[in-house]
């Protein structure tokens, strides 16, 4: 019992704040290219839209910092027996993004914040581009991290049997890592561009600003659309490592029971197939597609779930080790359809932009705001299917999830901080809509410009007026 809560804590608490992640990840990138685009043709009507979306990735990062600070204690607390043997290793990657990646980000996010009109234009764009890098090699420490608990590499075991880091390079050229991170990437790339376009798409439809607006909206689209495609590809390619690494995990993924040998089928629906039915009622299969994904060959071997379970039990004794089958089956397929999903509106926009259509289309940017909640169903789906597949491991070969439990925390008191979790977590979500929303809608509004002698005009002819961005710049 005080296992499963532990575990829907640090679900809970890990997947809301990874959800801020991609989000700061994309808008800095975005945010950089547009300042970089300021920089260059010094286009007053670009700086406005910079501080426009900068203001949405400072809401961002002030919420998502914030519930991030959670987990930190979650593993001391709810995970103590796992802290003590992984310590050695885990703590390594997880110092390295705390001491370096997150105090660069902050400190030169506050930098770019306050240095508007106080630093010059080169230096401030520095500001912006360490941020996103900063952002960026965050996202890997933290990966490097997981990839080694899906995929153990560098270490060694002390007398006290527990592994002991003899090879940092090690972490860092995981092939788990090496596709994993940079699908982490372009995901955020995915997202961040989303919730660009999704805005710009809002005010393009109200016809407010519209030539700024498009702007964004086509630099988005041009992100967008390279962004989601590659990462189809990776994703793709990252499931053939984890079919070497964890066949497990993609034998549950696709609730597959008995060994296939070659030009295994690929269904796209399935009627049941749970824990305890090894006969679904697949729907609309694709032949030799599972083959293709699993090992990158039309006539690759695909393990089943039993002949893994039965070696599993000779490797490491008597054990239940197969996964939730439902969660990987249909975590999978959602994820790679709403992917799909992503792909065709991208390729929509783009044929829009193209034939000039694109801020007439009353359709395309109805549909675009709404397009922004997709992404963070990929990667709920995501997150379920890389974790809950890696069962009943918590560090795949060494440590089960039941055996990193704290012994002492008991269920009460599991139930009470995640109750608390989820009030305060809520709250802070609407927090986070609520401005997001608010400021995304708010008008792009002139604002006064700073030339090189200091001497202050308003561009456009237009009277001065408090941006949006006010409140925080």
């Amino acid at each position: 019992m005080s296992e499963d809560l532990a575990r829907w804590q640090f679900a809970t608490t890990s997947i809301y704040h990874f959800l801020f992640v991609p989000v700061t990840i994309g808008l800095s990138l975005l945010v950089a290219v547009l300042q970089t685009s300021w920089y260059r043709h010094e286009d007053p009507e670009l700086r406005r839209l910079t501080r426009f979306f900068g203001t949405l990735l400072l809401i961002n990062v002030a919420i998502g910092t914030v519930t991030g600070l959670v987990q930190e204690f979650e593993f001391g607390m709810n995970w103590s027996n796992y802290s003590r043997l992984v310590g050695n290793i885990f703590g390594g990657p997880l110092a390295m993004e705390g001491l370096v990646a997150f105090f660069l980000e902050s400190t030169f996010l506050g930098i770019w914040i306050f240095g508007w009109d106080k630093l010059s234009k080169g230096l401030h764009l520095t500001c912006i581009w360490l941020v996103a890098a900063a952002s960026v090699l965050s996202a890997g420490f933290i990966i490097a991290a997981n990839s080694w608990m899906q995929h153990p590499v560098g270490y060694e075991m002390n007398d006290a049997q527990q592994p002991v880091l003899n090879n940092v390079g090690a972490l860092f050229t995981n092939p788990v890592f090496l596709w994993s991170y940079p699908h982490a990437i372009l995901a955020s790339l995915v997202t961040g561009s989303l919730v660009m376009l999704g805005v710009s798409a809002w005010h393009l439809r109200r016809k407010s600003h519209p030539v700024a607006f498009r702007r964004t909206a086509l630099i988005s689209l041009a992100v967008l659309a390279p962004a989601v495609l590659l990462n189809m590809f990776i994703g793709s390619e990252l499931g053939v490592v984890e079919g070497k690494y964890q066949p497990m995990k993609i034998a549950a993924a696709e609730a597959l029971w008995t060994t296939c040998p070659s030009h295994c089928s690929f269904s796209l629906l399935q009627i049941g197939g749970g824990r305890n039915d090894e006969t679904p009622t697949q729907i609309l299969e694709v032949p030799g597609l599972l083959s293709i994904l699993a090992t990158n060959h039309l006539d690759g071997e695909v393990q089943g779930m039993n002949e893994l379970q039965a070696q599993y039990e000779a490797e490491y004794g008597p054990g239940n080790y197969i996964p939730n089958v439902f969660l990987q089956y249909w975590g999978m397929r959602v994820m790679a359809y709403l992917a799909s999903l992503i792909a065709l509106f991208a390729v929509w926009g783009l044929w829009l932009g193209r034939r000039k259509k694109l801020e007439t289309n009353r359709r395309f940017l109805a549909v675009a705001p709404w397009m922004v909640i997709t992404p963070f169903l990929v990667y709920i789906d995501g997150t379920v299917l890389t974790e809950n597949g890696r069962q009943p491991w918590i560090v795949q070969g060494l440590m089960t999830t039941a055996q990193g439990a704290s012994p002492s925390v008991t269920a009460t008191e599991i139930w009470i901080s995640l109750s608390v979790f989820v009030v305060l977590y809520t709250v802070l979500g609407v927090a986070d809509g609520y401005l997001m929303i608010r400021y995304g809608r708010q008008d792009l509004a002139a604002e006064h410009e700073v030339d090189g002698s200091g001497d202050e005009s308003v561009g456009d002819g237009e009277e001065r007026d408090l941006m949006p961005t006010g409140i925080i710049y």
